[in-house]
């Protein structure tokens, strides 16, 4: 509301908000042309949809890809799943850009090649198993020598870790039939006498190890000697399975048996998102925390056991924990919201103290109105206290002034000055009457 003659209420309202506009839009353009600048830096919405190498249709990878996408679903990420056979053909999709991510077997970086792939930690152990013919004896892997060991398919990481292993024992094609068959085809295999072992790389949730570890007429070969491959690859680790861990009642296995294991790594192209990386061990955790056979609770996701260089967002998750957005809200809502907290900076540079300094220039403003007339009134007073005026020309001056300072529109809480104003302007008045009439 303000005070201005001849107006109505609704006028002088919106002379208010118009002197308002007037003070505090080129604040409000500033900080808005600020907020424009530093949009320029904020990053990249989270894509919508990622592609995930996971393995064979049968094999553990796939079955917590599954699950992977299952969460992510529920989180608006959808999680296209690539079947491949396995972890060598996972980092050639990965190095070809067909793929996002991708689990990989602990010990393989080297076939990426030079690829900018990085790794997002470890998620579970994968064993070694060697199931052989019951009727075979295998206290160790030289015990396979002249037999016929399915070593996993072209582009696995059973078959990349069978070759290595064997080859610490001097097993190779020219003293062994060595069958590049794995998964499924080789379970089938072996327990049809074709083969007298063979060789997974797998999670105990494999369909695939749960179906033989059952079998009677297969065996699970102990790794007596598994210290001395962890010290020669220490992307190995030995782990064991307890007795009576499988079943029980048939108290499977019969004996505490140990086993070699590798990690699987979730790998992911440089490129990846940095909020799809947190989202992606925030939900690992959820999947993989718990604990199973061979991992302690809350073990995995862990930074280590990875050959993969760590990545940077992976590696400040891990050293902080999610975020708290991430673990309050939904996951679009925190990433709008940690994308956007570069918006800050200007509120904080330039809108503040905007806000700050525009009262002060609001009441100069309006001061300014009023203020300049006091000039005119001094100036008849100095003239009056001179005997240097014309009383009828500086009446009328003051007439004058009057008149337009009637027409002045100031906001309520300045009405107390205008009103001082014209109480001067008639004090000045009412003093050449006096004088006129002295001097008469």
């Amino acid at each position: 509301m303000v005070i201005e003659a001849g107006q109505t209420m609704g006028d002088k309202q919106q002379h208010a908000i118009k002197e308002h506009l007037n003070v505090f839009a080129p604040a409000l353009v500033i900080s808005l042309l600020g907020f424009l600048l530093a949009y320029q830096f904020v990053d990249p919405a989270p894509p919508e949809r990622i592609r995930m190498a996971s393995g064979h249709p049968q094999g553990a990878y796939h079955l917590f890809a599954q699950r992977y996408r299952e969460l992510l679903a529920k989180e608006g990420i959808e999680l296209e799943i690539v079947t491949s056979a396995g972890s060598l053909e996972n980092i050639a999709l990965l190095a070809r850009g067909e793929v996002d991510i991708a689990f990989v077997q602990g010990g393989l970086a080297e076939a990426a090649d030079g690829a900018a792939l990085n790794s997002l930690g470890s998620f579970f152990y994968e064993p070694l198993w060697l199931f052989h013919r019951a009727g075979l004896r295998v206290p160790a892997l030289t015990a396979l020598r002249q037999q016929r060991i399915a070593i996993g398919e072209v582009g696995s990481g059973t078959r990349a870790l069978a070759l290595q292993l064997l080859a610490d024992n001097g097993l190779h094609e020219g003293n062994s039939e060595l069958l590049e068959i794995g998964g499924q085809e080789a379970a089938d295999a072996l327990l049809a006498g074709s083969v007298d072992a063979a060789l997974f790389v797998a999670s105990p949730r494999s369909p695939t190890v749960r179906r033989l570890l059952e079998q009677s007429s297969v065996q699970l070969m102990d790794f007596a000697r598994a210290d001395a491959y962890t010290r020669l690859h220490p992307h190995l680790s030995s782990v064991v399975l307890p007795e009576g861990l499988v079943d029980l009642q048939r108290n499977l296995p019969h004996r505490p048996t140990r086993l070699l294991s590798a990690t699987a790594n979730l790998v992911a192209s440089e490129q990846l998102h940095p909020a799809i990386v947190e989202l992606l061990l925030f939900v690992g955790g959820r999947i993989h925390g718990g604990g199973d056979w061979f991992e302690a609770r809350d073990e995995f996701p862990t930074p280590a056991y990875s050959d993969f260089p760590l990545s940077a967002d992976a590696e400040r998750v891990y050293q902080r924990g999610p975020s708290l957005l991430q673990r309050y809200l939904p996951f679009w809502t925190a990433s709008l919201l940690d994308r956007l907290k570069v918006m800050l900076l200007p509120l904080f540079a330039l809108l503040i103290p905007l806000v700050k300094i525009m009262p002060a220039i609001y009441n100069w403003r309006m001061r300014a109105r009023i203020y300049p007339w006091y000039r005119e009134v001094l100036a008849i007073d100095r003239q009056m206290a001179a005997g240097e005026l014309d009383v009828e020309e500086s009446l009328s001056e003051l007439a004058e002034i009057e008149r337009k300072v009637m027409k002045i529109s100031v906001p309520l809480s300045f009405a107390e000055e205008l009103y001082d104003l014209r109480r001067h302007i008639n004090l000045a008045r009412q003093r050449l009457e006096a004088w006129r009439q002295s001097h008469a």
